[in-house]
């Protein structure tokens, strides 16, 4: 009775489980904030400078500056923008969803600081003469749209405009953001598209509390204009140094694309489980169909924006969390072969293996918390979305499959019924044969990895030597986040080709010489520039391809100043991950592991940046986050290789010779690499479906992750262990036999081996 309480209270739980997810999904998914990447939009970063005679740059003054952009954000009716105050002197703007971005960065860089002039450009009033929020979007009489003031002082407004009246210049011309010794109305006055904003003919005095501003204004710039000035000027000058725009189409096209990605993807890790690991397989299915909701409901509690780099994030945690399983299950499997009861087994393994889990999932925690400190924009929200999916992995990989799995251990319906766990009877000893894990058998026990070490370290200093060789005669194709420029990116609903686009953009008045095609249907033209384009710039050629191709290009520029900024936290995020997870490792294990760690992992990267080199591939801000994302995922294999031989040195208790040493390494490598295969593989089908399937604009990324999984994968095996074996040898040799049982009772901090 007890027994079928379990399986009852199984079934229960995932009625629960599945309706929540079922009822709230949909709920949930249109609360999530999509980023300019996947619905269209821009961001700029400006540098904030003082005005001449204004204010020093102070919190308080970027905070006004923050209200006042918010306020004319308003004016558009932006839902959900983001505006930061980033470091001493910066502010970033994100607007997703804006339909003309042209005017929309217009309207958030432009000062607003309103003058009156007489036509030798003398100020006769100022902004400050009006009264606050008095400005209004309206029609004259003849229904032409104007804008109208409201004066403070009428009585000044009529001894002015009455001055005016009397001189041969009569005007009365409005400026919007004059500067000085620059714009002038006797040079404006005979262009097209002056600069100033009106300049009405005064012809008596005007004896009125408002003031109507006329010109050749549409409903909507009327409005604009209003909400510009009752926002107020802002208080300080505004200079783009970042900034990047989003074609609406091709967000859309991104999101479409990546999502399906993501489905096959998670799809077919969720099919190799359940192939693979039979009945907890289904437990897989369910922890990780829990795992995906909890992190997109965590996603929206804290306000997060979803980006594409966001979603393969979310994909590559859908990897990890099945690594969580795959450890403890192969755990759970090593323990029924020797003979165990699943009870006994479902419990030892249990135990066993969430050592390895945490150590595996911390390194990753590490690299993912430096991107988030070292990124920007989307990147960061690619490690926000990292971390969640680490931590929630321990809530459903960790404690949610053992609940679940336990329910029918316990229940003792498993009992006996090994072939549920993916296992054949053959593969089982019996109890009587008192068979411990380093007596069973593997597909790779005729495989010496110790014993092979050189060939290994020679194989991999012949491809470093030919990596170098290529990055000698290459280098490296940095993108405009480290070399500094200009990326546009056009589009186009038919194939396009190298002399099409360079024929365009010099018609535009923007040749290049450094033109791409790419895309699945070669529909994606890409132009590089090294100066970066201002905004007049940016919005001419973007009229230009909208013209020619239906479609707003991508464009982005970044100054030479924020590459320098990029390319420096790059490598600060880079050395300081590294550093965390050698201290990390050398505590939990012990230094000579932490050495080989990161040796493997200066082995992975190396080969990332080689095969970018040899194929040319663009290396951007988010190659780091790719590189970065390897470095905490591929040294769980070697964590696991490495809580593997620390078990096994335990049995032995005392280590005399290299042969016993060799052994070690060699047991510890046939024990794991099943698991350290079957881990990658879940990764390697997610980033196979994103390179496959995926949005072009995450190409690189995937391709990054995949060179670095299949790097990180043979540096565990090849690599790391080998060199751990190389330093334990020296120190064998050098003090003599080591005392497993003696380290571990003089365990403490700094010590080789402490305790866990």
């Amino acid at each position: 009775m007890k027994a079928r309480g379990r399986i009852i209270a199984f079934f229960l739980l995932v009625i629960v489980l599945l309706g929540m997810i079922g009822t709230t999904s949909l709920p949930i998914a249109k609360d999530i904030k999509l980023g300019l990447d996947l619905q269209g939009g821009f961001e700029v970063l400006y540098e904030v400078s003082s005005l001449e005679d204004g204010p020093e740059i102070d919190n308080e003054i970027l905070s006004d500056t923050t209200d006042a952009l918010m306020n004319r954000i308003n004016v558009l009716g932006v839902s959900e923008p983001v505006i930061q105050i980033e470091g001493e002197d910066r502010i970033r703007v994100q607007l997703a969803g804006v339909e003309d971005q042209s005017q929309a960065r217009e309207l958030l860089s432009t000062e607003a600081n309103l003058t009156f002039r007489d036509a030798d450009d003398n100020v006769l009033l100022d902004g400050s003469d009006l009264v606050e929020g008095g400005a209004s979007g309206t029609f004259d009489e003849n229904g032409r749209p104007i804008v109208s003031l409201e004066l403070k002082d009428p009585g000044l407004f009529a001894e002015i405009t009455g001055e005016i009246a009397q001189r041969p210049d009569n005007v009365l011309v409005i400026w919007l953001d004059f500067e000085e010794g620059v714009d002038s109305y006797e040079e404006e006055r005979m262009e097209p598209d002056p600069k100033f904003v009106s300049a009405p003919t005064v012809r008596e005095r005007i004896n009125s509390p408002s003031v109507q501003i006329t010109g050749t204004f549409t409903v909507e710039e009327t409005q604009n204009f209003a909400g510009i000035l009752n926002a107020g000027a802002l208080p300080v000058e505004l200079e783009e140094i970042y900034s990047t725009s989003v074609g609406a189409q091709f967000g859309e096209e991104a999101l479409d694309k990546t999502s399906f990605a993501a489905a096959i993807g998670i799809g077919l890790v969720l099919l190799f489980m359940l192939v693979f690991y039979r009945f907890p397989g289904v437990i897989a299915f369910i922890t990780l169909s829990v795992y995906v909701y909890l992190i997109l409901l965590i996603f929206v509690w804290i306000g997060g924006v979803l980006t594409l780099p966001g979603i393969a994030a979310i994909m590559l945690g859908v990897g990890m969390a099945v690594d969580a399983n795959i450890i403890t299950y192969e755990r759970i499997r090593e323990e029924m072969r020797t003979g165990k009861s699943v009870k006994d087994s479902f419990r030892i393994g249990a135990r066993s293996s969430f050592s390895a889990i945490i150590d595996a999932n911390v390194t990753t925690l590490l690299a993912a918390a430096v991107l988030f400190y070292f990124g920007t924009s989307s990147v960061k929200g690619f490690a926000t979305l990292l971390i969640i999916s680490i931590l929630s992995s321990f809530i459903t990989a960790v404690w949610g499959s053992r609940l679940l799995l336990g329910l029918w251990v316990h229940s003792g319906f498993l009992d006996s019924r090994f072939g549920w766990f993916g296992l054949k009877s053959d593969k089982i000893h019996k109890p009587s044969e008192e068979k411990e894990i380093t007596d069973l058998t593997t597909p790779f026990d005729r495989y010496d990895f110790a014993g092979n070490r050189n060939k290994f370290f020679a194989a991999s200093l012949a491809l470093i030597a030919a990596g170098a060789i290529v990055l000698g005669i290459f280098q490296l194709n940095l993108g405009i986040d480290f070399s500094g420029g200009t990326r546009v990116e056009v589009t186009s609903d038919s194939a396009l080709t190298q002399a099409e686009v360079e024929e365009f953009l010099e018609q535009a008045g923007y040749p290049s010489d450094d033109v791409v095609i790419s895309g699945d249907q070669s529909d994606i033209g890409v132009a590089r520039y090294t100066e970066d384009f201002s905004q007049d710039q940016i919005d001419e050629l973007a009229q230009a391809a909208m013209d020619e191709y239906g479609q707003r290009p991508n464009v982005s520029t970044v100054s030479n100043q924020v590459s320098v900024e990029l390319a420096q936290n790059a490598l600060y995020a880079l050395g300081i991950a590294a550093l965390g997870i050698i201290i990390y490792v050398a505590f939990r294990f012990e230094w000579r592991m932490g050495v080989a760690s990161i040796a493997a992992l200066i082995h992975d990267t190396f080969f990332i940046i080689a095969v970018f080199s040899l194929l040319r591939l663009e290396v951007d801000i988010t190659f780091i986050a790719a590189v970065l994302t390897i470095v905490g995922y591929s040294i769980n294999d070697t964590i696991v290789t490495f809580d593997r031989i620390r078990e096994n040195m335990k049995r032995m208790k005392k280590i005399e010779t290299v042969e016993q040493l060799e052994n070690v390494v060699n047991v510890s490598l046939r024990q794991t690499l099943v698991r350290s295969v079957n881990t990658v593989m879940t990764v390697v089908l997610v980033v196979l479906s994103l390179l496959i399937f995926g949005a072009p604009s995450i190409t690189n990324f995937s391709i990054a992750l995949l060179i670095g999984l299949i790097a990180g994968t043979y540096s565990s095996i090849f690599i790391a262990a080998q060199l751990w074996l190389v330093l334990k040898k020296k120190e064998l040799n050098k003090k003599g036999p080591i005392d497993i049982e003696k380290k571990e009772q003089e365990s403490k901090w700094g010590s080789d081996e402490p305790v866990v």
